[in-house]
């Protein structure tokens, strides 16, 4: 079922979400409010952008121009529908594509900041995949894995340009062998936990192409207090 309502904590920005499909999740809140954007970042691209959470929130954080690319039909005609909500077609490129096909016609190096919230699982003979295709593409590595995305990332980002992914912390090691084998150097980590007393089990990371070493870690970033509130630090996040 269809139905729209503000995104989480922006009361400016409007966002329609189905209950068949994939819905975004703090996931899409923190990743464009982890990111490093600096005056010099001129274009974005937002892979797998869902139906939009990402970009919308990167409007409000740089003039930048976003590039965001959507793999399956109906869940880029939602993004389609929150880009003319928001009235922010001057500042989104929305194209519904395979990015692992797409970014063979995109010039080398046009991207200063990648980002993108990819799917998490692998796929095997014990994978329970989900009937909904909508969630299994989100969910599991069938159209785009790590070796895609910094595979891509070497290609299209600028010299010293940025990536910024949102994971779980238990690939963290595949994750940085995997940007390392694409000349992408880890540069910030950030650990982020649903309460203070359980396991992290998001991870933020963000590497530079052809950058130099020396990575670090973030503080810890927790999500709810013990009453199940959101911390301040998340509260921060939102407008």
């Amino acid at each position: 079922m269809e139905k729209y309502n503000y995104l989480l904590g922006y009361k400016n920005l409007r966002v329609y979400q189905d209950s068949e499909m994939f819905n975004f999740s703090i996931d899409s809140i923190i990743l464009p409010n982890f990111v490093t954007l600096n005056k010099g970042v001129k274009k974005i691209l937002d892979i797998g952008c869902g139906n939009l959470p990402i970009s919308l929130i990167l409007t409000t954080k740089t003039s930048a121009k976003i590039t965001a690319v959507e793999i399956q039909k109906d869940v880029y005609d939602l993004a389609h529908k929150n880009l003319q909500l928001n009235k922010l077609e001057d500042r989104i490129e929305l194209i519904n594509d395979d990015i692992c096909n797409l970014y063979k016609n995109i010039p080398t190096e046009t991207f200063d900041v990648i980002v993108c919230n990819p799917p998490f699982f692998k796929v095997s003979s014990n994978s329970h995949l989900n009937k909904n295709d909508y969630k299994t593409i989100a969910r599991h590595e069938i159209a785009l894995n790590l070796d895609n995305i910094f595979s891509i990332s070497k290609k299209l980002l600028k010299n010293n340009g940025t990536i910024a992914i949102v994971h779980r912390p238990e690939r963290l090691i595949e994750i940085i062998d995997t940007m390392h084998k694409y000349n992408i150097t880890p540069k910030r980590i950030q650990l982020v936990y649903p309460k203070k007393d359980k396991d992290a089990n998001i991870l933020l990371i963000e590497g530079t192409k052809n950058g130099n070493s020396g990575m670090k870690i973030m503080p810890p970033l927790f999500v709810h207090n013990s009453d199940g509130s959101y911390t301040e630090n998340i509260k921060k996040y939102f407008e």
